[in-house]
């Protein structure tokens, strides 16, 4: 069985290594704090999904939002990969890496504008995924505007409870996202009549970090009965958007067999799917086949003490990965090498950020850290950059992508420049 995560020991007293990459290595030439990606193990989880899916017509749309690193999305492009946005940033990093692949395009997202709709409309993207009655006025006036049709597919919401955590599920009637599946029928009479509008598929997504199949197809089974009756009414459905969300095991104890997971995932969604004949299923797996490729690589600072609790200080903060201090999200932990005879202690480790909440792990067992030692933060593949910041106005890190035993840069560091630019044209003053 192929390792969970890319990150390992080769010997017994190596280094941690990223495939054949010493992590060392790498932060001796790109400096701390790092984020590490494994363009092997994005490649392999991508090959997972395509062989799962492959007796029936699918594409996998990536998820950009997990990770939106250039380098990372002209690699899935050339895997053949679609892509699922939620953001005209979005889709004009996609547009850079490679226009042609707006062909493979799914536009997501509960506030589209009509600047953007312009833009995907321009562009000649697959599909809209449409969440409101409104949106999907608008959408039919930019449509008309620039002389374009929009195929669309309704997001429904299929009122299924999925187990995560409540900032990331998303398919309850209370939820701000899609409408209502009772509903839907009547919003697909309405977007038959609209121009500009071709309505031709169904979305649904219920979640993220979902570990168990049952609960996607259970919102598939309700999509299939809904796409039925469209299609009784004379509506050509020939795509069915089962969305993301399937999860990972964050632990080190717990197994994760990635092959495993993902033939479940398929078995239980072909089987749903089953009754429908002529159409094509469209996939927007994100953290699945990135978070476990990534680690950020911090170093440490200082190891302090207060009464009795000892703090581990490094030079990453809550601004390169927040997920912990936003979901209280657990991640492993390691020393990039490995002291001898060193023993465990419970530590928090932190970073420099002004909050009590900049935090990495609290009272975690780990091997006794010294001033100027390394830690991988692991499966900080998803959700780490994408989602970081310049609080307390610190430059966000550089990103390398290893492939083999060579290591590439595919983002640099930022520079106090960087982040005062836009501030000093505006006031006239030189830098």
């Amino acid at each position: 069985m192929t390792p969970a995560r890319p990150f390992v020991y080769p010997i017994p007293g190596s280094s941690l290594h990223c495939g054949k990459m010493p992590l060392e290595k790498l932060a001796k030439r790109f400096k701390t704090p790092l984020y590490v990606y494994s363009a092997d193990q994005i490649v392999e989880r991508f090959e997972l999904f395509s062989h799962a899916f492959e007796e029936i017509p699918h594409l996998i749309c990536y998820s950009v939002k997990a990770n939106s690193a250039l380098g990372i999305l002209r690699l899935l492009d050339k895997q053949g990969a679609g892509f699922d946005i939620v953001s005209g940033g979005e889709l004009e990093r996609v547009l850079r890496i490679n226009r042609k692949a707006a062909e493979r395009v799914v536009f997501s997202g509960v506030g589209k504008t009509a600047p953007e709709m312009d833009l995907a409309l321009k562009a000649g993207i697959r599909i809209f995924n449409v969440e409101s009655a409104g949106e999907l006025e608008l959408l039919s006036e930019r449509a008309r505007r620039v002389r374009r049709t929009a195929r669309i597919a309704l997001r429904v919401n299929p009122d299924v409870f999925a187990e995560t955590h409540p900032y990331i599920s998303t398919g309850l009637r209370e939820h701000k996202f899609g409408i209502d599946i009772r509903e839907a029928r009547a919003v697909y009479q309405r977007a038959r009549r609209l121009p500009g509008i071709q309505p031709c598929g169904i979305s649904v997504h219920i979640g993220s970090q979902i570990r168990s199949a049952t609960p996607f197809a259970d919102a598939a089974a309700r999509v299939v009965a809904l796409a039925e009756e469209l299609r009784a009414d004379g509506i050509k459905i020939d795509s069915i958007d089962v969305g993301g969300g399937l999860g990972i095991e964050y632990t080190a104890g717990a197994k994760f067999n990635a092959k495993a997971q993902a033939e479940e995932y398929a078995r239980q969604l072909i089987a749903a799917l089953a009754p429908l004949k002529d159409i094509t299923l469209l996939l927007e797996p994100g953290r699945f086949l990135v978070a476990q490729a990534g680690a950020l690589l911090t170093s440490v600072l200082y190891v302090k003490k207060n009464g009795e609790k000892t703090f581990v200080v490094t030079d990453a903060a809550m601004n390169d990965l927040v997920r912990p201090a936003l979901y209280q999200a657990h991640h492993e932990i390691l020393p990039v090498v490995r002291r001898q005879g060193s023993r465990q202690i419970a530590v928090d480790v932190v970073g420099p950020v002004c909050e009590s909440g900049d935090f990495f792990a609290r009272d975690r067992l780990l091997p006794t850290a010294r001033e100027g030692d390394l830690l991988a933060i692991l499966d900080a593949g998803a959700y780490g950059l994408s989602l970081s910041s310049n609080y307390n106005t610190r430059m966000r890190p550089a990103e390398v992508l290893v492939k083999g035993a060579t290591a590439k840069l595919i983002r640099r560091r930022e520079t106090i420049g960087d982040l005062l630019a836009p501030e000093l044209s505006a006031l006239n003053i030189r830098s």
